[in-house]
């Protein structure tokens, strides 16, 4: 079964943390402790397949974690493991009606926000006397954020769990009781080398009224390369994307102040390449497995050391390198920098990097109108006369649909395909905004 799972996911072989954590969870209640990036969803999923059973009705796992974007990426990843069971993600701002239309054939598997699965409980629209093996993810963070209350709730309502297993990147002093976890396996990989990022610090030096051309032109020198670049403050991050618009270079913003689906388009567009650059707060450090990033950049220094290491968690991860870089001024000391690191140098003269070979096309259909990826493939290769290395990542949604296209070609494919129609239903094509 675990082979099977690694070659639909094209993963080679499971790391040190993940066997450990995987035959550990498989017989016993667990806790997980490990860095960010370091693959944690895989260690908690493959235990939660092995106790699912295709003949029994209900839901049969819950998975609750701390934001709806870990929500959507671990539905994500379980669904690309290939395991013919049905899987859903309930969280606040996705319509209550098609949560509700979910579960009158209800999912094997559940993800969700404390919040909005607290709601369906109370609204009795679901039973979670069915639910065997619960998995609270990201804890330390869910607790952060306050979200004690709801899982408690949630926790007391479930008579007939067998298997718990809690995930947290950090060591909490103790384990709230509502959990339920009292005698059970501790799985630490926090301080082992081999789950240590392999992640290179370098400092760029520059005057406090100069930070924003410093940023930029560190950015003109990373070149056309994932990059997170990280705030203390919404307002610096509008601040440095209006800069970068300014200078015609395509980006992503990430912060609390935008809409749900404005952040979603702007983490799928990063995803699939059309945007290289994400400028975020703390709200993208953590709970999303966002994959080869290469470089952080630290515009502003974050409050504590617990949250440097989180920004840094999203680059080095499973077994790739990374580099951080920290903006300081000479004045600037910050504790949780205790080696000394090295200094970068930056060019005399900026040269904007060119955007990427990627764009997103729209298409206003999903999974709720019985769209699917191989639809979607077969229209933009047959009437949209794309070749195989012109179309990338698609990603299908309730009720849209996300294709990365070669930029050279999106025009005119909007072109082509203005009268097409999928499962005989003509829908809205154009280039996402």
């Amino acid at each position: 079964m675990i082979e099977k799972v690694l070659k639909n996911l094209k993963i080679a072989s499971l790391n040190e943390m993940q066997r450990v954590a995987i035959s550990s969870a498989s017989s016993k209640d667990t806790i997980i402790l490990s860095p960010t990036g370091s693959g944690k969803t895989i260690a908690f999923l493959i235990p939660v397949l092995s106790r699912l059973d295709q003949s029994k009705p209900g839901i049969q796992a819950m998975i609750l974690v701390p934001s709806r974007e870990l929500a959507l990426q671990i539905e994500q990843v379980f669904k690309a493991m290939g395991t013919g069971f049905k899987v859903n993600c309930f969280y606040g701002g996705h319509p209550v009606k098609t949560e509700k239309n979910n579960l009158t054939q209800a999912p094997s598997v559940l993800i969700g926000t404390p919040g909005r699965i607290a709601y369906h409980i109370r609204h009795e629209n679901f039973n979670p006397d069915d639910i065997h093996t619960l998995v609270l993810d990201e804890f330390d963070k869910a607790l952060e954020f306050g979200f004690e209350d709801d899982m408690a709730f949630i926790i007391s309502r479930m008579k007939n769990v067998g298997r718990r297993i809690l995930t947290s990147a950090t060591k909490m002093p103790e384990i709230p009781s509502f959990t339920g976890l009292g005698k059970s396996a501790e799985v630490n990989f926090l301080s082992d080398s081999n789950s240590l990022p392999d992640l290179i610090i370098k400092t760029v030096v520059s005057d406090a009224a100069d930070k924003l051309e410093t940023l930029f032109s560190l950015i003109c020198k990373i070149g056309n390369r994932s990059t997170l670049v990280f705030c203390n403050h919404r307002e610096a991050v509008d601040r440095i994307s209006a800069l970068l618009w300014n200078m015609g270079l395509d980006h992503g913003v990430f912060h609390g102040g935008m809409e749900q689906e404005d952040r979603e388009k702007a983490l799928l567009k990063f995803r699939n390449g059309s945007y290289r650059f994400l400028i975020t707060t703390d709200l993208a450090s953590r709970g999303l497995d966002i994959p080869e990033i290469e470089f952080v950049v630290h515009y502003q220094l974050p409050h504590n050391e617990e949250a440097f290491l989180h920004r840094n968690g999203r680059t080095a991860r499973m077994n790739s390198s990374g580099t951080a870089y920290v903006i300081l001024t000479e004045d600037e000391k910050p504790s949780f920098l205790k080696d000394k690191t090295e200094i970068e140098i930056l060019p005399e003269k900026n040269v904007v990097p060119e955007n990427t070979s990627w764009a997103t096309l729209y298409l206003g259909a999903g999974r709720k109108d019985k769209i699917n990826k191989i639809d979607i493939v077969g229209l933009l290769m047959k009437k949209g006369k794309l070749e195989k290395d012109e179309l990338g990542l698609i990603e299908v949604q309730d009720y849209a649909s996300y294709a990365g296209v070669s930029r050279k070609k999106i025009g005119n494919i909007v072109k082509l395909l203005k009268d097409e129609k999928i499962k005989n239903k003509k829908i809205k094509i154009e280039v996402s905004r």
